[in-house]
C-alpha cells in the first residue's frame, strides 16, 4: 500500500511539470478558471486532472505581439512627413508667385527688353546723325557761296543741307527786294527758318530718349509694389498655417524680392543709357548749331556782295 501511494504520487509530480512546460511554451493561451458562485468556494483542482491547453490557432501572433489589425512600424523616421521642396530658381520663384506679382515681373521684362531696344536704335541713329552732320558742315566750309554750298550738297537730307537749302531758297525770293528794303527782313526769315529746322532736327534725336527716363525712374516703384504685394501674401499665409517656420515663409518673401531685383535691372540701364544718350544729343546739337551758324554767316556774305556789286 505504501508502494502505491508513493506511485501515484510520482505521476502526479510528472503530470504537473507537463502541465508547467504546456502553459510556458510560446503561443498558448491562459487557462480560464470558471468563476465560483457566489457564497461558494471555488472547487479545487483534482491533482490528477490534467489542464487542457487551448493550443493558438495557426499564423496567429503570439501574445507579446502586437495586436491583429495593427501595422507594425519598423522606421519610425517614415511615420515623419517629408518637408516641401520649393523651386529657388528665378524661374521657379516666377511660377510659384501670386498673379499679380507675375503680372509685374512680366512689365518689368518688357521694359528691359525696351530699354535695349531703344539703346540699340538711337545708338545707330545717334552715329549716322552726327557723321552725317559732320560730312555736311565740312561741304558747307568749303562752299563761298549759298549757291555753291547747296550745288556740293546736291540732295542730301540731314539738317545742315536742309537749313542751307532752305536759307538759299528764303535769298532767291528776296533778293529783288533787298536793294529796296534793305537786308534786315531776309535775315530775320533765314533765322526763324533755321531755327524751326534746328527744333525739328532736335526732337527727332531725341525721339525714344523720354521712354528710358520713364523706365528709369518709375521700375523701381513698380518693383517695390510687387514686393509689397508678395510679402503680403507671405503674411497672410502665416496667419493661415499658424506657423512662423523660416522655411515656410522663406520661399513668399524670395519670390517678393525678385520682383524688386527685376525692377533694379530695369531700372539702372535706363538712368544709364539716358544719360549717355543726353550728352550725345548735346554734342549733335552743338554740331548742328555751329552748321547754322555758319550758313546765316554765308547769308550775310552773299548779301554784302549783292550790295556791293550793284553798288
Amino acid at each position: 500500500m505504501k508502494r502505491l501511494c508513493l506511485t501515484l504520487y510520482a505521476l502526479m509530480l510528472v503530470a504537473g511539470a507537463a502541465v508547467a512546460q504546456e502553459a510556458s511554451a510560446p503561443g498558448a493561451a491562459p487557462m480560464v478558471q470558471p468563476a465560483a458562485p457566489m457564497g461558494l468556494a471555488p472547487p479545487a483542482a483534482e491533482p490528477d486532472a490534467p489542464a487542457i491547453a487551448v493550443p493558438a490557432a495557426e499564423g496567429a501572433p503570439g501574445v507579446a505581439g502586437a495586436t491583429a489589425g495593427t501595422p507594425e512600424v519598423s522606421d519610425p523616421a517614415a511615420a515623419v512627413a517629408e518637408p516641401l521642396v520649393h523651386d529657388l530658381s528665378p524661374m521657379g520663384m516666377y511660377r510659384q508667385a501670386h498673379w499679380v506679382v507675375k503680372a509685374v515681373m512680366i512689365s518689368l521684362a518688357f521694359a528691359c527688353f525696351v530699354t535695349w531696344t531703344v539703346w540699340l536704335y538711337k545708338t545707330v541713329e545717334l552715329l549716322l546723325a552726327r557723321r552725317h552732320a559732320r560730312l555736311s558742315h565740312q561741304m558747307l566750309h568749303a562752299a563761298s557761296s549759298l549757291d555753291a554750298a547747296c550745288t556740293a550738297l546736291g540732295r542730301r537730307r540731314d539738317p545742315v543741307s536742309v537749313m542751307t537749302l532752305a536759307v538759299q531758297d528764303e535769298f532767291a525770293r528776296s533778293r529783288p527786294a533787298i536793294a529796296a528794303a534793305g537786308a534786315d527782313g531776309m535775315k530775320e526769315r533765314a533765322a526763324s527758318l533755321i531755327e524751326r529746322i534746328e527744333g525739328q532736327a532736335f526732337a527727332r534725336i531725341r525721339r525714344g530718349t523720354g521712354l528710358l527716363a520713364t523706365i528709369g525712374s518709375t521700375a523701381p516703384f513698380v518693383g517695390l509694389f510687387g514686393t509689397v504685394w508678395g510679402i503680403m501674401n507671405s503674411f497672410i499665409g502665416i496667419a493661415e498655417t499658424k506657423t512662423t517656420n523660416l522655411a515656410v515663409v522663406a520661399p513668399g518673401i524670395a519670390e517678393a524680392l525678385l520682383a524688386t531685383a527685376i525692377g533694379l535691372v530695369a531700372a539702372i540701364p535706363a538712368v544709364v543709357i539716358y544719360n549717355h544718350f543726353s550728352r550725345q544729343v548735346a554734342s549733335y546739337r552743338l554740331l548742328v548749331g555751329d552748321a547754322a551758324a555758319a550758313v546765316l554767316r554765308m547769308l550775310s556774305r552773299d548779301i554784302d556782295m549783292q550790295t556791293a556789286g550793284r553798288g
